[in-house]
């Protein structure tokens, strides 16, 4: 069982290419029955993930033995889903979705403030589809999500030529540290940054924190910068519901300022409230409580 989060993507560009020719060839009920063949080789063949995911359903939600198997096709039927949305609302079907949110009142106060905030987010649901409704509310010139370039290239390149131009920009982690800069030069112009806080690549420092009763890691950096800077900081989910909806959760954080510790507890809280609700998006595909160590 993987261990840590290795930063990459499954899948080919071909792969892709042949499934988005159904999605935009015969519409999003095709590509979702298409999917569930997809699907059920993943449920087969990928033992690492498969055995992950398990854990988290039987040994964290104690769901049963024959739910938590029937829960990990699920899980990843969801995450296919999830990803044919994410093309789906950025080509020709934006119009076929339906949005609603809680806490919205939370990200215009911040906008209105131009005084700039961090945005808490975790592998939970999809965040990224997130802009694509926001940008019928604001001008999203100011929102910058920091990632990585672990994906893999091929495919980011592919996936960035046929969805449609978004206004969130993106801060790449690098090496040298100087995503910090740009950072700073976001906020300092009024933008919102997102983390997302529930991954941390090998080699960086994280936290320890209790998550659905059991201790995990988590990266250190989004906490520890979000405590050092004097900007509001929130917990910003988007989920998938019946159908073609989507639903943004957003909280603001009451930490006190250098607590990174007491901010990773607020979030990890946020998430157990979630995933009582979305139990099947949750989609950290491996040994994230390194379960598999303890044995």
């Amino acid at each position: 069982m993987a261990t840590e989060w290795e930063g990459k993507s499954k899948g080919t560009v071909l792969g892709y290419k042949l499934y988005i020719f159904f999605l935009n060839t015969f519409g999003i009920g095709t590509a979702y029955f298409i999917l569930r063949f997809v699907v059920l080789y993943y449920f087969l063949f990928s033992y690492s993930s498969s055995k992950s995911i398990f854990y988290y359903f039987n040994g964290r939600l104690k769901y049963t033995g024959l739910k938590s198997i029937a829960a990990i096709y699920k899980s990843y039927y969801m995450l296919g889903k999830v990803l044919t949305d994410r093309v789906a609302i950025s080509t020709k079907f934006r119009d076929r979705y339906q949005y609603t949110h809680d806490g919205m009142e939370h990200i215009d106060e911040l906008l209105k403030q131009n005084k700039g905030g961090i945005l808490i987010s975790g592998h939970i649901g999809n965040f990224e589809v997130s802009h694509y409704f926001l940008e019928d509310r604001y001008s999203i010139s100011k929102i910058f999500m920091v990632t990585t370039h672990a994906e893999h290239e091929n495919i980011k390149e592919y996936m960035d030529g046929i969805v449609s131009k978004s206004s969130m920009e993106f801060i790449v982690v690098q090496e040298d540290m100087s995503h910090i800069f740009e950072i700073h030069n976001a906020l300092a112009q009024g933008g919102l940054v997102v983390f997302t806080g529930d991954r941390y690549l090998p080699g960086t420092k994280t936290l320890k924190q209790e998550f659905l009763g059991a201790e995990a890691e988590f990266p250190l950096g989004p906490y520890l910068l979000a405590t050092r800077l004097k900007v509001p900081v929130l917990f910003v989910y988007v989920l998938k519901g019946p159908k073609k909806e989507y639903h943004l959760y957003a909280k603001q954080a009451v930490a006190k300022a250098r607590d990174p510790q007491a901010l990773l507890s607020e979030f990890t809280q946020s998430m157990e409230w979630i995933l009582v609700r979305y139990p099947y998006q949750w989609f950290n595909y491996f040994d994230f409580w390194k379960d598999s160590l303890k044995k």
